[in-house]
């Protein structure tokens, strides 16, 4: 079984840093995307900026329960994303998950092992094992959505109809 130091090595492959299972990792992908690019609706696909919106949101609430904090996130509320309508926006929202990203993997490194066959929060939500390799999976899991949004506007795949471009407006 995975340690700690193992588990946060892991997030960050994910993240930040590695490209040993999608040959890409959320920096890698996010870093280019201009905010317009980011808010361009592609089909009935979220954007890469509700999808980002949406990993933070996880990160940061579970980020608050491995700080001592409670769990205060709700599922019904992980792709409430704000309007963005200036770059700055979308900057600080990357950088905001980038951040999060690094202080929850040092947070889980420094974890003592025992800690992760306890339950988190509350039984019913398993074990912290459980709810950390399940935010890895769920990771890769957008990790590969957003690539595929990324190739699609960058090959010129067309929004949704009736949907004005974030070009024009």
């Amino acid at each position: 079984m995975e340690t700690p130091p193992q588990i946060a090595h892991r997030f960050r492959e994910v993240m930040l840093d590695g490209t040993w299972i999608a040959n890409t990792n959320f920096q890698h992908q996010l870093v280019p995307v201009t905010w317009r690019q980011a808010i361009r609706p592609v089909g009935p696909l979220n954007t890469i900026a509700r999808l980002t919106f949406h990993i933070n949101y996880y990160i940061a609430g579970v980020l608050n329960v491995l700080q001592g904090g409670d769990l205060e996130i709700r599922d019904r509320y992980s792709f409430d994303l704000p309007p963005i309508t200036r770059a700055e926006q979308w900057q600080q929202l990357r950088s905001d998950l980038l951040r999060n990203a690094e202080t929850f993997a040092a947070e889980v490194e420094k974890m003592p092992p025992e800690k992760l066959e306890a339950p988190f929060v509350q039984e019913k939500y398993g074990t912290y094992r459980r709810n950390l390799e399940g935010m890895i999976e769920h990771a890769y899991y957008h990790l590969g959505q957003i690539s595929l949004i990324r190739k699609m506007i960058d090959g010129g795949f067309s929004v949704v109809p009736d949907t004005p471009d974030p070009e024009i407006v």
